[in-house]
């Protein structure tokens, strides 16, 4: 700007940020990476400690669940949709995601359009029936995790109410 001849040319300065760019994608990659990894470590140690609670009933696909209320109605098939009230936490206690975030009332949705251990944890319960769910990272959100809130492999916990099963 002071009439200089600049130390680098464009091609050279965009190659300079092309090359600083890659090496911060690396890092990123290798921090998820690592994170995934301590994240699937922690989820086994924590499924394989809450297995052994009283109570606590584990499917073939290695969901876990806690009946807290039993339930009186049918029960939903995976192409049916439910409404829920429900409220998601990670295994450190902290709340990623509620009905009540969602004004305050039940959600309605496909069942075969959420989370596989959502799917497969529904499909056990009767309506007017109160579950918690353990789901591990593979049932979950996976490698990918989910926004800021879910990090990779995280293992999820749900404490789920069946309201209703919608009518086809």
């Amino acid at each position: 700007l002071d009439g200089k001849e600049p130390k680098m040319n464009e091609q050279q300065a965009q190659e300079v940020m092309m090359a600083f760019l890659a090496e911060q994608q690396q890092k990123a990659q290798a921090k998820m990476a690592e994170d995934a990894k301590t994240n699937l470590e922690k989820g086994e140690a924590f499924l394989k400690e809450n297995a052994a609670k009283e109570g606590v009933k584990t499917t073939a696909s290695g969901l876990q669940y806690q009946v807290k209320t039993e339930g009186s109605g049918p029960q939903p098939k995976a192409d049916e949709i439910v409404t829920v009230e429900y409220e998601g936490r990670l295994i450190d206690g902290s709340v990623f995601d509620s009905s009540k975030q969602h004004g305050n009332e039940p959600v309605t949705f496909p069942l075969n359009q959420v989370i596989p251990g959502w799917t497969e944890g529904l499909q056990l319960m009767k309506e007017g029936a109160k579950y918690r769910f353990f789901i591990p990272a593979n049932l979950a959100y996976g490698q990918i995790g989910s926004g800021d809130a879910i990090e990779p492999n995280s293992t999820l916990i749900f404490d789920v109410e069946l309201i209703e099963i919608a009518a086809k």
